[in-house]
């Protein structure tokens, strides 16, 4: 197996330094991205959803809980299949405490179209505790455009009116999982195919090794 190159402490230190110059510079684009997200215009969402949750019924407003801003995970769960989504299961795997979100006026729920007799059962499997909600029955995910996939909207209040602020999806997602961000910093990488890893490194077909996490065994 092909292993980095060995050097002097020195050496090492001289690498580190010239690669933080770049981490630096993406890190700096990065907050300039997240200045002009925040300047992005919004839409308003004027259409009355229903959503059933473990506390009962709740509408888009309640799903704020108060707060000011509300992000939700649309996680690909259709009514009555028994397909699990490993991507939404393993991003939902990385979001850790919401009191750190909820510091910041901020609530994070997911969302599917699945009944919540369905979600709940899911739900305990995993061990999850967040809030999830079903919008079965209702135009909430054709209105954000998901066709059936999964994404990632974020919702403005103003008193009772509510504005969509922005959406992603795809890439956009993957880059907030804190284990590929973490794996990213290692020599070996996500070791999928399609990364630009030196001759030698250990790589698998792009998700094919994700399993659902009481799925992987020792």
């Amino acid at each position: 197996m092909s292993l980095p190159p060995i050097v002097s402490p020195q050496k090492w230190q001289a690498a580190r330094g010239a690669l933080l110059v770049k981490e630096k510079a993406a890190t700096r684009a990065l907050d300039a991205l997240a200045a002009e997200r925040r300047r992005l215009p919004m839409v308003a969402f004027e259409k009355e959803y229903l959503f059933d949750g473990p506390g009962g019924k709740a509408t888009l407003l309640e799903l704020f809980e108060g707060r000011r801003q509300l992000i939700v995970y649309h996680f690909m769960m259709e009514p009555g299949s028994d397909h699990y989504c490993k991507g939404c299961s393993t991003f939902t795997d990385n979001i850790g405490n919401l009191a750190h979100l909820r510091a910041r006026d901020t609530t994070m729920v997911l969302a599917s179209p699945a009944p919540l007799a369905q979600i709940e059962a899911y739900r305990t499997r995993m061990g999850w505790t967040l809030p999830w909600y079903s919008s079965q029955g209702s135009d909430f995910n054709a209105d954000c455009g998901l066709g059936g996939g999964f994404g990632l909207s974020v919702f403005l209040r103003d008193g009772d009116r509510i504005f969509r602020t922005y959406f992603t999806t795809s890439r956009g997602v993957d880059r907030l999982r804190a284990d590929f961000n973490l794996l990213d910093l290692t020599p070996y990488g996500r070791q999928e195919t399609w990364e630009d890893s030196p001759e030698g490194r250990p790589q698998t077909a792009p998700y094919q090794w994700w399993r659902l996490h009481d799925e992987y065994g020792d």
